[in-house]
């Protein structure tokens, strides 16, 4: 019987043994799965970071891009008003030089208007150094120099004009 507790006793030890290996492999597993689980968990992070800057970087191109095309438009947008202001002010000079140019071809139209208008009513014509109560002067004479305003001298010369008489307009 002592042999046989001896027996016992020795199983149990190595089952004792045999469990405690097996708590210890148990163990080394976890712990290897551990290591492994944080490694994977750090390398995990390490592309997120990666992948963050990397979208920082973009965001930051982007936005250089996008200062570079908006000052380019505001000096599109200065440019052109620029250009307009200046168009705006031509055509007002130019507005001004027809409202004169037409007042100018108005009072000339008034003085051929008049000039071409018989005068019934005239009190006293010169003809020929004769002073006559009518026009019977320009009605008996073949010239009609009064009548015609091409035959008068003052009439047939240009009006002469310079163009620097506009800019200060």
């Amino acid at each position: 019987m002592a042999s046989s507790s001896g027996n016992s006793n020795s199983t149990s030890s190595s089952q004792l043994q045999n469990s405690g290996s097996e708590e210890e492999l148990h163990m080394n597993v976890m712990d290897q799965r551990k290591r492994k689980r944080k490694e994977s968990n750090r390398e995990s992070a390490r592309r997120s970071r990666m992948r963050k800057q990397q979208h920082l970087d973009d965001l930051m191109a982007q936005v250089t891009q996008l200062s570079q095309d908006n000052n380019q438009i505001l000096t599109s947008i200065n440019f052109t008003t620029h250009h307009y202001m200046n168009l705006q002010a031509q055509n007002s000079v130019l507005r001004a030089q027809v409202t004169e140019l037409s007042q100018r071809l108005d009072s000339l139209n008034q003085i051929l208007s008049y000039l071409n208008t018989p005068t019934a009513t005239a009190t006293a014509t010169s003809c020929n150094g004769l002073v006559y109560e009518t026009d019977q002067c320009l009605e008996t004479s073949g010239d009609h120099s009064f009548n015609n305003p091409f035959n008068l001298p003052y009439l047939n010369q240009a009006i002469m004009a310079s163009p620097d008489i506009f800019q200060y307009y």
